[in-house]
């Protein structure tokens, strides 16, 4: 089954024309090698799947990884630290979650993106951590676009701003942008989502700001990755699309 859901995935990615994937994304060539790359190759370079792998045990995730997947997010530090010592080390974890500034400390030198950067504060302490452990920590801004309640982000309105700030501090980098889009049943209801969150990314990247990069675009998860996909997403969140349902009984940390 776990197969299945994961060509599922590489087949919609792969049955996108040129203009669906390259136009909304607006990219430069990295360098010559990128620019000369088969067009199989490349699309994997630039649409990456997080495995979401939260609640999940571990020789779940171990099936996952002999597939070939090597990105897998987290949701709750402890679970992330846990699998993390058990998991071949040549995996990518990214931090998907709410972060708790008290928990940074456990996940720094860990992670390989920390998705969910939504105040100054949060950020300070991940520099702190990041210069504590002598590595460097990329980060993405969560940006609450739907402008829902029950979320955690930045506004649209406050994200330069905070990038601003954090721009300036030691051993942190922003690679780009995240947000999590309203649940609906009909996946074309998060395009505007997606779109403005792809619309904001081109606005502070023309701003050239030193220690910011706009190349990462984390959007969309398992009812509407490929609505995202097409509005430019760089990565998309899939779990249940990959593992199927989750046991939610299990005591978050």
């Amino acid at each position: 089954m776990l197969k299945e859901n994961i060509n599922s995935i590489y087949e919609m990615i792969d049955s996108l024309s040129d203009e669906e994937l390259f136009e909304p994304h607006m990219r430069k060539w990295a360098d010559e090698a990128t620019k000369t790359a088969v067009w199989e190759v490349y699309k994997f370079i630039h649409v990456n799947t997080i495995a979401v792998s939260k609640t999940k045990p571990v020789e779940m995730l171990s099936e996952i990884y002999d597939l070939g997947e090597r990105n897998f997010g987290e949701n709750k530090v402890q679970e992330l630290t846990e699998k993390e010592e058990v998991l071949p080390k040549d995996i990518h974890w990214h931090m998907i979650g709410h972060l708790q500034r008290n928990k940074v400390k456990y996940i720094a030198g860990k992670v390989a993106l920390i998705h969910s950067v939504d105040s100054l504060r949060l950020a300070k302490t991940i520099s702190e951590e990041a210069v504590k452990h002598n590595c460097e920590i990329p980060i993405l801004i969560e940006v609450n676009v739907a402008g829902e309640e029950s979320k955690f982000g930045v506004s649209v309105e406050e994200t330069l701003p905070l990038i601003e700030e954090i721009a300036k501090l030691p051993a942190i980098h922003v690679e780009g942008l995240m947000t999590i889009a309203p649940y609906v049943e009909d996946p074309e209801e998060n395009r505007p989502v997606f779109r403005k969150l792809k619309e904001l990314s081109v606005d502070i990247a023309a701003k050239n700001i030193n220690n910011v990069n706009m190349s990462v675009l984390s959007m969309g998860m398992t009812n509407d990755y490929q609505v995202a996909v097409e509005e430019g997403a760089t990565m998309v969140r899939v779990g249940t699309g990959i593992f199927g349902e989750r046991d939610y009984s299990i005591k978050e940390d």
